[in-house]
């Protein structure tokens, strides 16, 4: 068999990795990622990235394709969309979601991404796939390879489609056509993401301060940040504000269905909303097979716990006999971290009734004392 071009073996890939749900697919040059690199080291020495790791860990490696895969020619991008239908919020007092979090779009990601590689390894080229690690910069390579601009809240928006999707790349060392120039920005003077965000995490176009960034507090390890708190509102995992603001987010389309169900075996069950109280009364196994794909700092339910103390605070009600039950077992648990957040619950629910008078923990005697 003949070696295909250059555009007809991207032709294979696209129709490949579209076959398994992939939405949009694009090429960028294997070449050091250098405004990347630079953002990144900048907002890290700024303090920024609140020790967040990720990209931000090694910003020379996660710019650099070559780190990955000597001799790298061509980084294919791709992207795959994640809105669903919003299922009903239940009666019971519930903690939302963040919608990329609702299933696991990641594992049908890597599948599409995975297929295009084995695609070009059996062409005899080298390729790996790569998604939501720290390895490149994926949005960096999604704007060079012209499949969307960037929003002023730092995500990449596609034509027509907006920002709800997840992105992943395949380097490797065939040498494709770059797939078309950078898109235009089609912000224009919209400010609506960085006026919606509610805790103004924004604090530039495209520049995000994760000091005050919902989706990543929700992640962090250790207490809350107070000033936070009420903002957090009913969040669980994730925050979905300067998206769901967004214009041309709430033009996209709805996806009816799970798409690349049938070549990974994911599930269609939906999680949009956690009830809190149920989420308070599970023990560490029950947690982590409920919630272990999301991310938990050292694989902890703790994180899932605190983030839940701060929402009943928000959202429960002091004459609930269920919630009270939850806040009272929870002033009583062994964990002071726990403790500390349940002192802030039971006074949001107007239960300083249930606090006791002192603790041996300097974080729940501090939680005490606050006014």
């Amino acid at each position: 068999m003949s070696d295909p071009g250059p555009n007809e073996l991207f032709t294979t890939l696209e129709s490949v990795g579209r076959e398994r749900g992939l939405d949009a697919i694009g090429v960028a040059r294997a070449e050091v990622l250098t405004r990347a690199r630079r953002a990144l080291e900048q907002r890290k020495a700024a303090g920024l990235h609140d020790g967040m790791q990720f990209t931000y860990k090694n910003p020379q490696r996660s710019t650099d394709p070559f780190a990955a895969v000597a001799g790298a020619r061509s980084v294919i991008v791709a992207a795959r969309r994640y809105v669903l239908p919003e299922p009903a919020r239940p009666s019971v007092p519930a903690a939302r979601v963040a919608r990329y979090a609702w299933v696991d779009h990641y594992a049908p990601l890597r599948d599409g991404l995975w297929a295009m590689a084995h695609v070009l390894r059996s062409h005899g080229y080298r390729a790996v796939a790569f998604a939501d690690d720290n390895t490149v910069v994926d949005r960096e390579v999604a704007h060079r390879a012209g499949i969307g601009w960037f929003g002023k809240n730092a995500n990449i928006l596609l034509p027509g489609h907006g920002s709800w999707f997840v992105l992943g790349c395949v380097i490797t060392d065939a040498d494709l056509a770059v797939s078309a120039a950078p898109v235009d920005d089609g912000c224009g003077g919209c400010t609506r993401c960085i006026d919606g965000c509610p805790t103004g995490a924004i604090v530039a176009p495209g520049v995000i301060d994760a000091r005050r960034c919902l989706a990543w507090l929700v992640q962090k390890p250790g207490v809350f940040p107070v000033e936070f708190r009420t903002a957090l509102g009913d969040r669980l995992y994730g925050c979905d504000d300067c998206q769901e603001v967004c214009p041309v987010n709430r033009r996209a389309p709805i996806v009816a269905a799970v798409h690349g169900a049938d070549h990974t075996g994911v599930g269609h069950d939906i999680t949009a909303w956690v009830p809190v109280v149920e989420l308070l009364g599970l023990d560490d196994a029950e947690i982590l097979r409920r919630h272990g794909r999301w991310y938990l700092h050292d694989r902890d339910p703790r994180w899932v716990r605190r983030n839940a103390l701060v929402v009943l605070g928000n959202i429960g009600s002091g004459d609930d006999p269920d919630v009270v039950d939850t806040v009272r077992r929870y002033l009583g648990h062994a964990d002071g971290v726990l403790r500390a957040h349940a002192v802030w619950a039971a006074r949001q629910l107007g239960r300083a009734d249930l606090l006791p008078d002192t603790d041996p923990d300097p974080l729940v005697a501090a939680e005490l004392a606050a006014v």
